[in-house]
């Protein structure tokens, strides 16, 4: 997506560091550059509400799961491991969502 219009800073370079953006991982002169770019340019301003309303929403109806003991551990060894260089070459099978009374829930029926 681009407008068509020069910017300082390239609608692609906006668009492909966007989440960076809206998780607030950027550093602050990183983050005033797609400020002026969003007010130079509509498409990158109508993409990034878009993005900024789905996260909300996914906050909004995702945000009370529990998640499981583990897993908070697991993905940032994964992560890690990742940035080392020494990624398994399988990825960590994720452990079921707790079901009623802490329970692990039920496979799914293949019928």
């Amino acid at each position: 997506m681009s407008c068509g219009k020069p910017h300082e800073t390239d609608c692609s370079e906006v668009l492909d560091h966007l989440y960076e953006y809206l998780d607030r991982e950027m550093p602050e002169g990183e983050c005033a550059k797609f400020e002026v770019h969003f007010e130079e340019c509509s498409p990158c301003l109508e993409k990034y509400g878009l993005e900024k309303a789905v996260k909300k929403l996914v906050k909004r109806c995702c945000g009370s799961d529990d998640v499981p003991a583990g897993l908070r551990s697991k993905v940032l060894t994964r992560i890690e491991l990742i940035r080392a260089g020494e990624a398994p070459e399988h990825p960590v099978e994720a452990e079921p969502a707790p079901g009623p009374a802490g329970r692990a829930a039920a496979p799914a029926d293949p019928a």
